[in-house]
């Protein structure tokens, strides 16, 4: 961690985590934006997921991008973890396993900017249920 040693260092830091906050927080008009969920289980925290949450964070700042980054708890893929869900506006969400920092930044790049497929898409074996 980094040491403050100004004022202008502290409000440069307030300003990388306020604008950090705002990504977790964005509650309204989410069907209009990208929502990123990290699953942060026991399982998931284990195998770097609070990592790979913060990648997507800083990159998804680092380019402007209309996203919702959040944190659930266990998606069931134990196995494959850290997994990240992403759902892009009007589509079914996508699960991605065994990401890393490094495929976070591909994430990013590719598949919520460049809308290219990555590997390590998992399956969905359930069903949604309609109320």
């Amino acid at each position: 961690m980094e040491k403050i040693k100004s004022l202008a260092d502290l409000k440069k830091k307030r300003e990388a985590l306020q604008s950090n906050l705002k990504l977790r927080e964005q509650g309204e008009n989410t069907e209009s934006l990208i929502q990123v969920k990290v699953a942060m289980a026991t399982c998931g925290i284990a195998s770097g997921a609070k990592q790979v949450m913060e990648t997507i964070i800083n990159e998804s700042n680092k380019r402007h991008i209309p996203v919702v980054v959040t944190q659930t708890g266990c998606m069931g893929y134990c196995y494959a973890e850290p997994t990240v869900e992403v759902t892009k506006p009007g589509q079914d969400p996508v699960v991605f396993g065994y990401i890393t920092p490094q495929k976070a930044e591909e994430l990013v790049d590719k598949y919520l900017v460049g809308n290219e497929m990555l590997d390590g898409v998992i399956p969905v074996n359930y069903e949604k249920v309609e109320q």
